[in-house]
């Protein structure tokens, strides 16, 4: 099992270690199918096994671990159809998300959008020095990866719904590592026009969301989802 961060402040230990064994299965330090006791999680966390006992009860809820004993889970396993259905929810709800956003937005919000874009223009620009393939490639690219992650959340929050926030952060943490491993394989592969073509999409997102147009906003996330999901599925289909 991958080295979890130790957690220090004592007032909110529970919410601390859920957030934090849910990070390790989305991006997938902790494995689909993994065994892992409370103990164990408690000793990478630095933390007693109370607080992870009670993250592992919230986690039960959103149906990542399974319990396998009484201190014991397993990281929740998928069949390929459930998650092709998770990923069709993902979709419907995110698209609703950017319309809502465009509605409601406030001015700090899509600043906040427009400053996440510009700085993974900017290291994307990087990359037309950096030799293909290489692992600084790679690293560049899982930065942009992780500024488009957060601008989908920004996009997320500012619809302004608490249930449609809850929905989404369920949702998201099925096959999220998946999406982040196969945008990696299409970048080296033969498909990096359409990741090329994926990542200018959330420009018109946001140029939608700033115009206050719902409709538009909600039709361009929707084929954003759609073809991002279609490359998800495809890749996890034998070849």
């Amino acid at each position: 099992m991958g080295q979890l961060p130790h957690l220090t402040v004592s007032a909110t230990l529970g919410d601390q270690a859920y957030t934090a064994i849910r990070e390790a299965i989305i991006s997938g330090s902790l494995e689909r199918g993994q065994k892992v006791t409370e103990r164990g999680l408690a000793e990478s966390l630095d933390i007693s096994a109370t607080p992870v006992r009670e993250a592992l009860r919230r986690l039960e809820q959103d149906r990542l671990v399974e319990r396998t004993g009484p201190r014991s889970v397993r990281i929740a396993k998928f069949a390929e159809e459930e998650l092709r259905e998770f990923t069709m929810i993902g979709d419907s709800l995110r698209s609703l998300a950017a319309r809502l956003a465009a509605e409601k937005s406030t001015a700090a919000q899509r600043r906040e959008m427009r400053a996440l874009l510009d700085r993974a223009d900017s290291l994307r620009g990087q990359a037309d020095g950096i030799e293909s393939g290489s692992d600084e490639e790679r690293e560049l690219i899982q930065e942009i990866l992780h500024c488009m992650r957060t601008f989908h959340t920004l996009v997320d929050r500012a619809s302004g719904n608490s249930t449609l926030l809850q929905m989404l952060h369920m949702v998201d943490a099925f096959g999220a590592d998946e999406r982040r491993s196969t945008v990696l394989a299409e970048v080296g592969g033969d498909r990096r026009g359409a990741v090329e073509e994926r990542y200018r999409q959330h420009g018109a997102i946001y140029d939608a969301i700033a115009a206050g147009d719902g409709d538009r906003a909600a039709e361009l996330m929707s084929a954003h989802s759609a073809a991002s999901s279609d490359s998800l599925i495809s890749g996890r289909s034998p070849a």
